[in-house]
């Protein structure tokens, strides 16, 4: 009797158990189909006013849409879809292409500070701007009828510039500086007689030589 009692509780809280897992899942349907019935009726107004609009703009193209046109640009769109395909493909391609562009702009734009920045340090920047205010200087000092003369003889002075930069014109000019530096103690008398006993000396005579080839050349060149 009393194993019959047992087991009739134990059908008893199976069956309670049963009971409240339908309840339950009765509850979860019924929130799900209230939200779906909110949703719906949500829609409703939504999907009629888009079905409304797109008769409106049906109604505008009139004629000139035909059901076949859709069809056939559905059947244009499925037959090139291969050509779809390859343009996303390039599409992705020009995208990676262009993720290693950005990083190597970023390189090139740090090679380029970094640079900036040593020219600054080694003072390019000062001698750029300096050379400018020259330039500004010789605007100003300048005319236009003086730019044009120097154009016009812009040829000799470099032929001339050529000229005076050879090695031996450049070690006779050294030569002449130096002597004329020279200074000459002022306790020592430099008389005619020791003027005239120079000119005995070979290098005494090329040097006036050379005098003399000057003060021709400068006649010349006047006449």
């Amino acid at each position: 009797m009393a194993e019959d009692l047992a087991l009739l509780h134990q059908k008893v809280d199976l069956l309670t158990e049963q009971v409240a897992a339908l309840t339950s899942h009765a509850e979860i349907q019924q929130r799900k189909q209230r939200e779906f019935d909110e949703l719906k009726n949500d829609a409703i107004p939504i999907v009629n006013h888009m079905i409304k609009l797109s008769i409106d703009e049906l109604a505008d193209i009139g004629t000139e849409f035909e059901v076949e046109d859709l069809f056939f640009l559905l059947k244009r769109v499925i037959r090139n879809t291969h050509m779809f395909l390859a343009v996303f493909d390039r599409f992705e391609a020009l995208m990676g292409i262009a993720d290693e562009t950005e990083l190597l702009g970023k390189q090139v734009f740090n090679f380029a500070v970094e640079q900036l920045d040593q020219f600054e340090r080694d003072g390019y920047f000062d001698f750029a701007r300096e050379s400018w205010l020259i330039m500004e200087r010789i605007v100003t000092e300048f005319s236009k009828e003086d730019v044009r003369a120097l154009g016009d003889n812009v040829v000799t002075i470099l032929n001339t510039v050529r000229t005076m930069t050879q090695p031996e014109i450049m070690a006779l000019a050294n030569n002449a500086v130096g002597a004329i530096k020279e200074e000459i103690p002022e306790t020592e008398k430099v008389s005619t007689w020791k003027l005239l006993r120079e000119l005995g000396d070979p290098k005494v005579r090329r040097g006036m030589v050379r005098m003399i080839n000057l003060l021709k050349a400068l006649d010349e060149q006047a006449n």
